[in-house]
């Protein structure tokens, strides 16, 4: 496994709430993040599908992972999630990608799959990832 790789699977498990998850990285490679959650029924809603702000985590964690990728240590200045449909099915995988950086920002998009029978995209979100820099 890749330096990056092994530096990024530290990081979530160093996020509690991810931890809580079950967050699962599996890509991390500069430009590129994918993240996977099984899901379990704690995460439904009313009508038997996964609650939008689980299906917001994961794409904020996957654009913030695939930013930082590119500028190292950083947060999230903002995102745009669109839900597209109900997110049914035994997992969900976020796959974000660096669409545009310079030397403290990137612009980065994701989409969100729900993988039962079939593959099928259920969110798709962009948002802007900032080099967090040191006060001194």
């Amino acid at each position: 496994m890749s330096e990056l790789f092994e530096f990024g699977k530290g990081i979530l498990e160093s996020q509690p709430f991810s931890r809580l998850l079950g967050t699962e990285l599996e890509v991390f490679e500069p430009g590129t993040a994918v993240l996977a959650l099984v899901v379990r029924d704690e995460f439904k809603q009313q009508h038997g599908f996964v609650h939008g702000g689980v299906l917001s985590y994961l794409a904020d964690n996957a654009l913030t992972y695939a930013g930082g990728s590119v500028l190292g240590d950083s947060v999230t200045s903002e995102y745009k999630i669109n839900y597209l449909r109900p997110a049914i099915g035994e997992k969900l995988v976020a796959r974000a990608t660096v669409v545009s950086a310079g030397k403290n920002q990137a612009v980065c998009q994701c989409s969100v799959v729900a993988i039962g029978t079939d593959e099928r995209v259920v969110a798709v979100a962009q948002g802007t990832i900032t080099k967090v820099v040191p006060k001194g």
